[in-house]
């Protein structure tokens, strides 16, 4: 029992209290450092999953379920705490306000908004029965959508309610999915499904309430093709709020899709799932990667980007589910390292196109010619980050992608393979689409505004971030192994 999971749960809510209560500067500044103080409560569970070789748990009013609601945080769930944990409090602290610059700081709403993610996240990564699973995913969205709509133009308006009907129509389905598995065994706890689960083989029935929820899932992750909500609303938000959505909050429902299909799912029922996730992973890597080479906005491009690159953690499914385990390890290291590469490298793009658009007073990319020259930080951050969706060394993105290229060629998955090749490929187009420009010799007089530098430098450490995340090992990590239903820790090739 380890009281580190409620505390991570419920310190970030204690900021909403300062927000409500004290001047918007002075609340935002007690919100943040309590923000702060949850990330450091995330990180320890991490450190402390790593210290003891085994999964963290916590059973609410200690009532072990099914009659009570139990967390869990094992190696997989603390790697994605640990990567919210670092990349939500610098969005906030490039949320305030530069002193002395005329750009109006993030509304407080921002704020209050964020610490309701950071603990909503948290419950998605921990908890441990199906339904706990539906109220995070709530609580996010409800979260997330304002987010969209901060500014309160029309077209932020119109984005939010499309990316609202989206969510909703994703609740639906998963709750349907929920309801019919409690319906076929009378208990909806991750454990207690997979044991009765070992015990007699699931009809089409429990794959009829997977694909449900599973299709949920989608929606909700803005994964191919139930995307079309996910550019409108990216590149229309303020950019703090951009690099929320894009870094973090689609990272919630991929995560429960490998729990579906990696945790709970029957081996063969997870092999004939697997090429259909894939699939639709394939789709996302090269229809949004080509239209994302064809947007004349900045934001507009890395959000498309957004919708092509979440589709690598799909090809990890027919990786992974191979009988060697040494192969199947390095896919499942490799497309949770996507994962979290692609928040630190996304979270920097969208905070450079925010300052880039700041000092122009637009994002159109072909007004964007010497930008380089007039916000060279956030141009540097851009670029750098945008190794890591190349897959260049020595990004994280390189890493991730040669361990699923290696897995994959292992398994003589050539189709996969060249999926890989091709989204990296599609990947130096789009980012280099700007850096080109921002390089050349401006047309006309530049814009006298330059770049906030300390905003920019939170870009670069986060673009630095993705960076240092290639130079892990080659290998499985081992971290990830612990508490896993299947474990593979300390195998080497």
């Amino acid at each position: 029992m380890s009281p580190l999971l409620v505390l991570a749960l419920t310190v970030p809510l204690l900021g909403l209290v300062p927000l409500l209560l004290l001047k918007p500067r002075a609340g935002e500044r007690a919100a943040l450092a309590i923000l702060v103080l949850g990330s450091g409560l995330s990180l320890a569970v991490g450190w402390e999953v790593a210290r003891t070789g085994r999964a963290l748990e916590y059973f609410v009013a200690g009532l072990a379920p099914p009659l009570g609601i139990g967390l869990r945080a094992d190696g997989f769930s603390a790697a994605m705490m640990a990567m919210c944990a670092v990349v939500l409090p610098l969005i906030a602290i490039y949320g305030m306000r530069a002193p002395g610059r005329a750009a109006a700081r993030m509304p407080p709403a921002f704020f209050m908004l964020a610490l309701a993610l950071a603990s909503a996240l948290n419950l998605a990564f921990m908890a441990q029965d199906l339904f706990t699973l539906y109220v995070a995913l709530e609580l996010l969205t409800f979260a997330a959508v304002p987010l969209v709509c901060l500014d309160g133009r029309a077209g932020q308006l119109k984005a939010a309610m499309t990316y609202l009907m989206f969510a909703l129509f994703g609740s639906v389905l998963y709750l349907l999915g929920v309801v019919l598995v409690y319906g076929l065994y009378a208990t909806l706890d991750l454990a207690h499904l997979s044991a009765a689960l070992a015990k007699a083989p699931p009809g089409w029935s429990f794959g009829a309430a997977l694909a449900l929820m599973s299709a949920g899932l989608m929606a909700k992750a803005a994964l191919f093709p139930l995307h079309l909500w996910l550019p409108p609303a990216h590149s229309g938000a303020p950019p703090a709020a951009s690099a929320v959505l894009s870094a973090l909050v689609i990272k919630a429902p991929l995560f429960l899709l490998v729990r579906l299909w990696a945790d709970l799912a029957p081996p063969a029922m997870a092999d004939a799932a697997a090429p259909v996730l894939a699939a639709c992973g394939a789709g996302a890597i090269l229809v949004c990667g080509v239209v994302a080479l064809a947007q004349a906005r900045l934001k507009l491009l890395i959000a498309y980007s957004t919708a092509a690159q979440i589709g690598y953690l799909c090809l990890m499914f027919p990786l992974a589910a191979t009988d060697d385990p040494y192969w199947s390890a390095l896919a499942w290291t490799g497309g949770t390292l996507h994962l979290v590469s692609h928040a630190f490298s996304k979270a920097a793009m969208f905070m450079a196109a925010g300052l880039v658009a700041e000092a122009f007073g637009h994002d159109r990319l072909a007004g964007l010619k010497g930008a380089a020259r007039v916000a060279p930080l956030s141009i540097a951050a851009f670029a750098i980050g945008g190794l890591s969706l190349m897959g260049l060394p020595p990004a994280g993105g390189f890493t991730a992608k040669v361990m699923l290229l290696t897995s994959a060629l292992q398994q003589s998955a050539w189709w996969i393979a060249v999926v890989v090749l091709a989204g990296g490929l599609l990947a130096g187009g789009y980012v280099l689409r700007l850096v080109v420009l921002a390089l050349q010799r401006p047309d006309e007089a530049l814009p006298a505004q330059r770049e906030c530098r300390w905003r920019a430098g939170i870009a670069l450490v986060l673009a630095f971030g993705a960076v240092a995340l290639g130079f892990l090992p080659l290998a499985p990590l081992d971290f990830l192994s612990i508490g896993r239903p299947v474990t593979w820790a300390g195998l080497m090739p």
